[in-house]
């Protein structure tokens, strides 16, 4: 192209001299313009006239410049090699960016977590950067999917009910499975943790617990992912993934600058977390890092410290303490065909088969039990009643530390803000007090409730189905004396207390606070890529180099027209 455009150029031959074209068009393209410029705009040393045609001056000027012809040639070398060594470092620093400035490209993993509780199981779809904040991702829930059918903890009973439950199991995977990239199935790792439903059963029926966790592992491992266990997580495990899931979405944990960079947040304080399970409930919170125990435990997240006291309580989780309560309710009535309820509003007559209140670790069975001997109650709506048996589920008397809960575990004293979630938030809506609320108008709300007639309550509450809200009277005074009375929250601390779902669309669970643990045992897929496959920094580069070729051509012609 180069070579056409000299030819084209109506110049006379002798403007351009023969080395200096040669080694033109001897150049790759890229130099051919910057040397085309030198040779331009170069004057001729040669004479463009006869000496015929010149007169005495001019023939003593040309002489003149004959006798500078030597030092004229040795400018050229000289930008010549000037030239040559500028070019050699534009390559090298071409070459040192290529290798030096390279970049990764991380792409998007994945994973599953299974939370089987005591009610139901939910399958939740996790992803984050590969790019991790000090090994720890950056998660987020994706999807949340509610399995139906019977809990685990009730599996290998009854094999129809069993098919149906793995068809609900089957149903949340397919959803799972559009939702991640085919390429990325095999990478993603599926975890399943049984919490305290599991747990009671392992504590009854140790090889049925087992054996359905077998069952599960089976059927997950044939799944396209890339299955780690299917275990029993322990009741503190449980309790302080809760609290990290709460403090991580609450942005306490790590939160981005105006640079779109993750930092530890300055000066940030964490919240408590207390979660009401079917068969037991947490509590979480963290303290000064002095204080050691075993419900004590040291955490790093994110390259920072943190002294977290949790305890969980088996059997106090909502179910569970209903059977506990109706247990006593029974025990304390002479005509099992006539049982006076205090916790049941008025209106409400039920028949209840021992064995859903005996058939657990929490209850103790009575003399001559038999599980298919029924009893029939009758809702008194009696609040004051309900809430002196509630209480009396709870041993606040025994205690050899300085500060209790209840049941004789030590607990340091809660401060802060705490998210209670859960069976703390449906039954909070229950009684229209969740967000925050003040201790007296909880309580007064639950004596209201109590005191509202069935017939009534299934009008106001249309959205909460009957097997639920025969149980918010008991309910209502349970949490109220589990926080006030248990946790001892006061007046003042009491309205620290946020009754929450979510957290910015997200649910509050363990599964979260688990993920987040697990995130640095899976590997990151890494894409290194040089700089100039990037359209843009190639665009930058390739646009500098020649403004820096442009400028080393102009102070060359400077030069070269200096020397003569």
């Amino acid at each position: 192209m180069f070579q056409s455009l000299f030819r084209s150029l109506p110049l006379p031959a002798h403007s351009f001299p023969a080395h200096s074209l040669a080694l033109s068009l001897s150049l790759p393209p890229p130099l051919l313009l910057p040397c085309f410029l030198l040779c331009f705009f170069i004057p001729s040393l040669e004479p463009s006239h006869s000496h015929s045609q010149l007169g005495s001056t001019d023939q003593l000027k040309l002489k003149e410049m004959a006798s500078k012809q030597p030092i004229g040639y040795k400018c050229r070398i000289a930008s010549v090699l000037l030239l040559l060594l500028a070019s050699i470092a534009a390559l090298v620093a071409v070459a040192v960016i290529q290798d030096k400035w390279k970049f990764t490209q991380y792409s998007i993993q994945y994973g599953i977590v299974i939370d089987s509780g005591s009610s139901r199981s939910n399958i939740y779809l996790y992803e984050w950067p590969g790019e991790k904040q000090n090994e720890t991702g950056v998660v987020t829930e994706v999807l949340n999917c509610r399995v139906s059918g019977k809990p685990i903890s009730e599996m290998k009973v009854d094999p129809q009910q069993d098919a149906e439950s793995w068809k609900g199991f089957q149903a949340c995977i397919d959803n799972v499975t559009k939702a991640i990239p085919a390429e990325q199935h095999r990478n993603t790792p599926l975890f399943l943790g049984a919490t305290a439903g599991m747990r009671l059963l392992h504590l009854k029926n140790k090889s049925r617990s087992n054996e359905i966790l077998e069952s599960l592992e089976e059927h997950l491992s044939s799944l396209p992912f890339n299955f780690q266990n299917a275990s029993i997580i322990s009741g503190q495990e449980e309790g302080l993934y809760g609290w990290v899931t709460a403090n991580y979405l609450m942005g306490n944990l790590l939160e981005k600058n105006l640079w779109n960079h993750y930092i530890h947040p300055e000066g940030a304080k964490t919240v408590g977390s207390m979660d009401l399970g079917g068969a037991s409930t947490q509590i979480a919170f963290q303290v000064q890092d002095e204080l050691k125990g075993p419900d004590y435990k040291h955490v790093k997240l994110y390259g920072y410290p943190y002294n977290v006291y949790t305890h969980s309580f088996l059997c106090f989780g909502k179910n569970e303490a209903e059977k506990i309560i109706l247990d006593k309710i029974i025990q304390g009535s002479y005509d099992p065909t006539n049982i006076s309820n205090p916790c049941y509003p008025e209106g409400l007559n039920i028949t209840i088969t021992a064995s859903s209140i005996y058939d657990t670790e929490c209850t103790k069975k009575p003399k001559g039990y038999s599980p298919d001997q029924e009893f029939f109650m009758v809702g008194t709506a009696d609040s004051e009643m309900c809430r002196s048996i509630v209480k009396s589920i709870f041993d606040f008397n025994n205690c050899t530390s300085s500060h209790c809960s209840f049941n004789g575990v030590e607990q340091p004293p809660v401060t802060g803000d705490f998210k209670a979630y859960a069976g703390f938030f449906y039954t909070a809506r229950a009684l229209h007090m969740n967000g925050t609320s003040d201790l007296d108008q909880f309580n007064a709300s639950v004596s209201k409730l109590c005191h509202t007639p069935w017939t009534v309550l299934r009008k106001e509450k249309k959205w909460i189905s009957e097997k639920y809200l025969k149980t918010y009277c008991y309910g209502g005074h349970y949490v109220f004396s589990l926080l006030a009375d248990g946790y001892k929250f006061d007046k003042e601390t009491w309205k620290n207390i946020y009754f929450e779902e979510k957290i910015k669309k997200t649910s509050i669970g363990w599964s979260l606070g688990y993920m987040l643990s697990m995130s640095n045992m899976v590997p990151s897929e890494v894409k290194v890529i040089p700089p100039l496959t990037d359209p843009v920094f190639a665009g930058l580069i390739f646009l500098f180099s020649a403004l820096t070729i442009i400028t080393v051509v102009l102070v060359f012609i400077i030069f070269i027209r200096t020397c003569y």
